[in-house]
């Protein structure tokens, strides 16, 4: 498994890859106490949709990709404990523009869906910031 993004991420928060492949990505996240937004253990979505966007990136797996715009629903609630499965497929690619249909799963369940339009820029979004 050869990836060329993100290799900096915290893996514990945005989950840990599974497969990466071309145009595909697999991640897998323990939901943690850390993750909670309450007391009763929800999981905020910050956290699901962060491993989306994360199997996004694998799925195009070039160093220059960026987000550039996300739809998403959040099907059910994630809580303490559950077990994420995200898989990533490119849907459609132009030029420097991929579309990237993203499904986040427990026990087999759909638990967050999302389109995320990625790019790769021609160099590093930072470069000369």
């Amino acid at each position: 498994m050869d990836i060329n993004t993100h290799e900096y991420i915290d893996r514990s928060l945005c989950g840990e890859p599974v497969a990466v492949g071309n145009g595909s990505s697999e991640v897998r996240l323990i939901c943690t106490r850390n993750m909670a937004a309450d007391v009763s253990g929800l999981v905020h979505g910050g956290f699901i949709f962060g491993m989306a966007d994360y199997a996004a990136m694998l799925a195009v797996n070039h160093p220059n990709v960026v987000l550039a715009g996300a739809e998403s629903r959040f099907l059910k609630p994630s809580q303490v404990g559950d077990v994420l499965i995200a898989k990533a497929t490119e849907q459609d690619q132009d030029g420097r523009k991929h579309i990237i249909k993203v499904e986040v799963s427990c026990k087999g369940n759909v638990v967050f869906s999302g389109t995320f339009t990625c790019f790769v820029t021609k160099e590093h979004v930072l470069a000369g910031a």
